[in-house]
C-alpha cells in the first residue's frame, strides 16, 4: 500500500498563490494515477484534479482551470497542487488520492489526511 502525507496549506490573500505537496511512501506515486480533492465545511468533496499513471492526461474541475495545475515529481515521489489566482471559494480541506485516473472520489484507493487551504477576501 501507499501512504499519502499533505502539506502546504494556509491562510493566503485572494489572488495569491500556494503549493500543496503530498508526499507518498511504501509505493511510488508513479504505481498510480493521482488526484486532488477539497471538502469545505457543510458541503461535499469535489473533485479538483488528476493526473493519469504516466502523467501524459490530466483533468481539472472547471472552476480551477487556469488557474490550478497538478505536476509530479517521481524522484521525489511527491505530487503538487499549484494554486495561482486563489479565490475565496478556493478555501477548503484538500486531500491527495491514490488510485485510478477519474474525476469521481470513489476511484481512489488511498487518502491523505488533509490540509487546509483558507482564502481571505
Amino acid at each position: 500500500q501507499v501512504q499519502l502525507v499533505e502539506s502546504g496549506g494556509g491562510l493566503v490573500q485572494a489572488g495569491g498563490s500556494l503549493r500543496l505537496s503530498c508526499a507518498a511512501s511504501g509505493r511510488t506515486v508513479s504505481s498510480y494515477a493521482m488526484g486532488w480533492f477539497r471538502q469545505a465545511p457543510g458541503k461535499e468533496r469535489e473533485f479538483v484534479a488528476t493526473m493519469s499513471r504516466s502523467g501524459i492526461s490530466t483533468d481539472y474541475a472547471d472552476s480551477v482551470k487556469g488557474r490550478f495545475a497538478i505536476s509530479r515529481d517521481n524522484a521525489k515521489n511527491t505530487m503538487y497542487l499549484i494554486m495561482d489566482s486563489l479565490k475565496p471559494e478556493d478555501t477548503a480541506v484538500y486531500y491527495c488520492a491514490a488510485g485510478y485516473y477519474s474525476r469521481r472520489s470513489n476511484g481512489y484507493d488511498f487518502w491523505g489526511q488533509g490540509t487546509q487551504v483558507t482564502v481571505s477576501s
